[in-house]
């Protein structure tokens, strides 16, 4: 779950992180009486949105005076934010953040994520902040900053001073980068964090170290534990599809291809978008419904994937273990009862109780295409796609 920059600065600030002062806004009205409640002379409106490149997307703005605050905050409330990382669709504009200017004397990039291969969370730093950490990984690698932390005894002082001196920062300041550091990392490990972002950290003309943007991403199967974390979802800023599948339970992520997957287990579930592609279609949606394929859950992942207009197949790939087969097929015969579905539906069954779950899909005389192997289920739904779609083509001719 990603939240927005000022909601990740309220957090790194409990934590110890200096950010500036700054104040939210939901209209123009509002935002410049925030800048003048702010005090100062120069102001950073920034739009919240979910996406990295908000400069240059035109999402950030230095203004003079409260009437150009005015003015800009009427060009983006509701207005689709296009970065390249939101896709062409972007993102909506709904909230602004009003900062007071501080004077800068560098920047610097810093981040605190998983490594998985290391089993550690690693700290990654430069002395080149500002930039995408691709571009400056791509550019200027040798400027990269690298240390991990053992989970036994928590990042130590000494690491956090030697990640100082690496990124030569002032002696002066170092201890406040050791505050900085800390405070990110405890913030990480607090709140299950997969991804702590500070770009850029900055050195003030007044020898401050500021946190000037930030990003936090959180581990989903942990908000359990973070009420509060959960709060700060924002669901305007989430693909609909995926938000209806979480508040579901499901695990959904939205592609854009035509055959719609509704899978058991996430190594499954890519198995099957692989093959499907193998056999010459596009995988609609990633979609495991887990362990539990109750008839109940298979409806609603039915319901959820039709909510894709795009989807034009529809294949289900079950190999049951702790789930069973028989389950799995009534819960695709009352989907298909309950549901109207326009769309070819290949199933694909085997496991726990597969003899009486064939024996269902077969009983219920509804139009089920069967498969026995993976291959030959994507093969089916590939084909069944493509007559569908050849099928639509000619009675669009013909009218």
């Amino acid at each position: 779950m990603d939240i927005h920059e000022y909601q990740a600065k309220e957090i790194l600030a409990s934590f110890g992180v200096d950010v500036p002062p700054g104040a939210l806004a939901y209209s123009p009205e509002q935002a410049a009486y925030r800048a003048r409640e702010l005090g100062g002379d120069r102001w950073v409106v920034k739009a919240q949105v979910h996406a990295g490149g908000r400069g240059k997307a035109g999402g950030v703005k230095v203004c003079d005076s409260d009437v150009e605050i005015h003015k800009t905050c009427e060009g983006l409330f509701g207005r689709k934010l296009v970065t390249h990382q939101t896709g062409p669709e972007g993102k909506g504009i709904y909230r602004v953040y009003v900062e007071g200017a501080v004077p800068i004397e560098r920047e610097i990039y810093l981040g605190f994520v998983l490594d998985r291969t290391s089993q550690r969370v690693m700290i990654v730093a430069s002395a080149e902040g500002g930039m995408e950490i691709e571009d400056i990984s791509a550019d200027k690698p040798d400027s990269i900053v690298r240390d991990t932390v053992e989970p036994a005894v928590g990042l130590q002082d000494f690491q956090c001073r030697q990640i100082a001196f690496k990124l030569g920062i002032d002696p002066a300041l170092t201890q406040r980068m050791v505050r900085t550091l800390q405070g990110c990392y405890r913030a990480f490990r607090e709140y299950d964090a997969t991804m702590v972002e500070v770009n850029p950290l900055v050195v003030t003309g007044d020898n401050r170290i500021l946190a000037l943007d930030a990003k936090m991403t959180f581990d989903d199967n942990a908000l359990f534990r973070h009420p509060q974390i959960s709060e700060l979802r924002d669901k305007s800023q989430e693909d609909p599809r995926e938000s209806r599948a979480a508040d579901r339970g499901l695990s959904y992520v939205g592609l854009d291809g035509n055959i719609g997957c509704i899978v058991n287990g996430a190594g499954l579930a890519m198995a099957t978008m692989d093959t499907i592609k193998l056999a010459g279609g596009e995988p609609a949606n990633f979609l495991d419904i887990g362990g539990g394929a109750t008839p109940e859950r298979v409806a609603k992942a039915f319901r959820l994937v039709l909510s894709d207009k795009s989807v034009q197949a529809i294949l289900v790939n079950i190999f049951a273990g702790i789930n069973r087969c028989d389950w799995v097929a009534e819960g695709v015969v009352q989907a298909l009862r309950e549901v109207q579905v326009d769309v070819p539906v290949i199933v694909r069954l085997a496991g726990t109780n597969v003899e009486e779950g064939q024996k269902i899909l077969a009983q219920s005389g509804l139009p089920i295409i069967r498969a026995t192997t993976l291959m030959e289920a994507a093969e089916r739904a590939v084909g069944a796609w493509q007559n569908d779609l050849s099928q639509n083509t000619k009675v669009r001719l013909a009218t």
